[in-house]
């Protein structure tokens, strides 16, 4: 070969042998380089492997000397990478097109991990907390307390007043019930279903309203039978695959429940409703505090029988408040327990988190008034 000087030299370019010419295509030389482009590595655990250790077999070539063209190295001395600086650079054969593969042992001995064309399936939040043994469990915390005891103070103080004050913050709680639990079981968007189970709710307030309290059982529990033949009847029609509808006709059927059974707080003693309702208030925001889960516990069903007693002393349910406000916060913190379940998100924590612990707190004070 002519000592000519060094133009354009590609350090991608495989040199040729006299006794085999070669001529590369620009498709080949596009392909052969291309099996160095990308982060093909995995990116997890280290930073994207740099360029000039990609092509530890073509070390950089200096461009102020004529090119010489040298030897090819043989297999049992590899070059080092740590030898440039002082080594004259060494020419690649052609064998060397297959480097991804002959490098990664040695790569993966230097912290590396092994090549992967697919990339890393993502976990959930809940997945990667599992494992690594934590809870995967997050509380909806204060803010959505806050709107649960507002809400819980709103039906509070317009059940004296009248029914038909209390079906306005009651309707409000339906309709939350109904989103939230479709969304915190991961259906969304359901709107069909969740218009189906708010349907059943308000269907419920009016059948109480126009019986009245005395016949709130029947017109509460007409209307929870009557939702479930009816999901069962739409979901049987539906093209979906049977996992799906079944999945569907759970998650429909227990919605339509819990909004037709918050409909207890319009079939209770309005007394009775203003102590379960200011105890599930009191109850969440002891539990929203920043205690150890034990201990907010234990003072969230010692502030819900604190407000069933002071509650109870304002009205006419005296000393049985305390009862009344105990069986509430007990029914409060399994709502807001099934709200906080496998990372939920912001959207389920100022839904489900904020109407679970009333509408789970409705059957206690409608069977204790």
């Amino acid at each position: 070969m002519s000592n000519q000087p060094y133009e354009g030299y590609d350090p991608y370019q495989q040199p040729q042998q006299p006794q085999q010419p070669q001529q590369w295509g620009y498709d080949e030389q596009q392909y052969a380089t291309q099996q160095w482009q990308g982060q093909t590595w995995e990116t997890q655990t280290h930073a994207p492997v740099p360029a000039a250790a990609e092509t530890a077999y073509m070390p950089p070539q200096s461009y102020e000397r004529p090119y010489v063209a040298e030897q090819p190295q043989q297999p049992q001395q590899p070059s080092q990478p740590q030898a440039y600086a002082a080594q004259p650079a060494p020419v690649a054969t052609p064998a060397a097109a297959s480097a991804p593969a002959a490098s990664a042992p040695a790569e993966s001995d230097q912290g590396y991990g092994p090549a992967t064309l697919a990339g890393n399936a993502r976990i959930t939040d809940a997945q990667r907390a599992r494992l690594e043994g934590r809870s995967p469990i997050i509380e909806p915390g204060m803010q959505p307390a806050l709107l649960t005891a507002l809400l819980g103070l709103l039906l509070a103080a317009t059940a004296p007043v009248s029914s038909y004050a209390l079906v306005v913050p009651l309707v409000v709680l339906q309709a939350v019930t109904a989103a939230g639990w479709f969304r915190l079981n991961g259906m969304w968007p359901a709107r069909q279903g969740i218009a189906l189970a708010f349907l059943g709710g308000v269907t419920a307030d009016v059948a109480v309203l126009v019986a009245g309290r005395d016949q709130a059982p029947a017109a509460i529990l007409g209307p929870l039978g009557v939702w479930v033949l009816l999901t069962l009847v739409l979901q049987l029609r539906s093209h979906a695959d049977p996992d799906t509808r079944m999945y569907g006709l759970m998650a429909t059927v227990a919605s339509s429940a819990l909004a037709i059974i918050a409909t207890g707080y319009l079939g209770a003693d309005p007394d009775t409703v203003s102590v379960g309702a200011a105890a599930v208030a009191v109850a969440v925001l002891a539990r929203a505090l920043p205690l150890p889960t034990p201990a907010s516990v234990v003072v969230a069903l010692l502030a819900a029988a604190g407000a069933g007693i002071a509650v109870g002393g304002m009205t006419g349910v005296g000393t049985r408040g305390a009862l009344i406000g105990a069986a509430a916060g007990v029914c409060a913190l399994i709502g807001h327990r099934a709200a906080s379940y496998d990372y939920p998100s912001r959207f389920v924590h100022f839904t489900a988190g904020v109407a679970l612990p009333l509408t789970a707190a409705a059957p206690a004070i409608w069977i204790l008034h």
